[in-house]
């Protein structure tokens, strides 16, 4: 397949390449400055703003078969970014035909009530952007959509174990993210879902 992914120089997005390549897909890495990430084998560095508007995005999307959003701008442009900036995304796929979309959150993003916890509490502003381009995502489009809702992210190696029905904040292994991420490409049941997830006892390969 080919696949882009949208901010692909952050922590997660790396790690979800090298599964991707692994797997022997094609990854079309959109990046703000391409002289910041190497051409290689099946992997192509795109240019890609997130300001930029949604003709000029679908133009980077044009023969895609999925797409991957894992922008994130770290509290300093959350309107832009991870709010507007996410739904021009979205609108672009729709627009070029790119329907598979799949988008990583946040835990609880999507659960106001659940801000107040130890943890998020300091969130409230990012996961209020969350908040409104998750539900785009799930009300205001007619995308093949899967959204990640994953806890805090640390650089542990991958556990392959998981808990996909948190009742309160937790962590996850970049790699772990990573793993479900490429894993939800590969089965249609993670179509129209939203998942969320922190380490847990449950084998990744049997939950998903």
């Amino acid at each position: 397949m080919k696949i882009f992914i949208i901010d692909a120089n952050g922590r997660v997005a790396r790690a979800l390449t090298d599964q991707l390549l692994a797997q022997g897909h094609t990854v079309y890495a959109g990046v703000y400055d391409v002289k910041k990430l190497k051409a290689k084998e099946q992997l192509f560095p795109v240019a890609f703003d997130l300001h930029s508007t949604v003709e000029e995005m679908a133009e980077s999307f044009k023969g895609m078969d999925a797409i991957y959003f894992l922008a994130g701008s770290r509290g300093k442009d959350l309107l832009q970014t991870d709010a507007f900036g996410a739904v021009k995304t979205m609108q672009a796929a729709q627009q070029t035909g790119v329907f598979r979309y799949i988008m990583l959150s946040s835990l609880f993003a999507t659960e106001p009530q659940k801000w107040n916890q130890l943890g998020l509490d300091q969130l409230t502003n990012y996961n209020i952007a969350k908040y409104f381009a998750d539900n785009y995502l799930m009300t205001q489009t007619n995308l093949d959509y899967t959204i990640l809702q994953p806890g805090g992210l640390d650089e542990g190696s991958a556990t392959g174990r998981v808990n996909f029905a948190p009742k309160k904040v937790g962590r996850n292994p970049i790699a772990d993210v990573a793993l479900v991420l490429a894993k939800i490409l590969q089965y249609d049941h993670t179509i129209s879902k939203l998942i969320q997830m922190t380490q847990g006892q449950e084998e990744l390969e049997k939950s998903i």
